[in-house]
């Protein structure tokens, strides 16, 4: 051998091969060959102190919280023994449950869209106060804002009469 110094013999009792990149375990701090280094191949006895890995319940998949140290089929096996319900048994979470307080409309939504003059929930269709006809507290509203309500309530008046209805906007100074 040229270089005798060089590289370290594998810890595993049945390889003792001479590795010129030996690799160490960070779990238990021996040295390995490229084919022992998997804590698994090297037959660790405290190797599930380093598994981190998040099991989860076979009979209601949920993910069951395990602390290092802690043997996860142990704690697994607690939890189905404790009170573990399967899917069946789970009800499932309704996401779109914000219905929609615009008469007529059975929209819901999965997030409250609330009308700041109102203080009611709408779906996306309704959520603006001239959508839902709004009979919130009323305000002040801008030049342009009188307009368009103007304009809203002209076109359908026209539609059902024929004539233009009072102007009630009470304009911004």
């Amino acid at each position: 051998m040229e270089f005798p110094d060089l590289g370290e013999h594998c810890s595993e009792r049945t390889c003792k091969q001479l590795d010129f990149l030996p690799l160490k375990c960070d779990a238990c701090g021996e040295v390995f060959c490229k084919d022992h280094i998997d804590i698994n191949r090297h037959r660790w006895s405290s190797a599930y102190k380093k598994d981190v890995q998040v099991p989860v319940c076979p009979l209601c998949n949920a993910p069951i919280p395990v602390r290092r140290g802690e043997r996860a089929d142990v704690i697994v096996g607690a939890h189905m023994d404790k009170g573990c319900r399967p899917d069946s048994a789970r009800q499932k979470e309704k996401v779109f449950t914000n219905k929609c307080f615009r008469p007529g409309c059975k929209k819901k939504e999965m997030m409250k869209l609330v009308c700041d003059q109102c203080q009611q929930n709408f779906c996306l269709q309704h959520r603006h106060p001239l959508d839902h006809e709004c009979q919130g507290p009323s305000r002040r509203v801008s030049k342009a804002g009188c307009a368009a309500q103007m304009r809203l309530l002209e076109s359908r008046q026209k539609t059902s009469n024929g004539q233009l209805p009072p102007n009630r906007c009470r304009t911004k100074s």
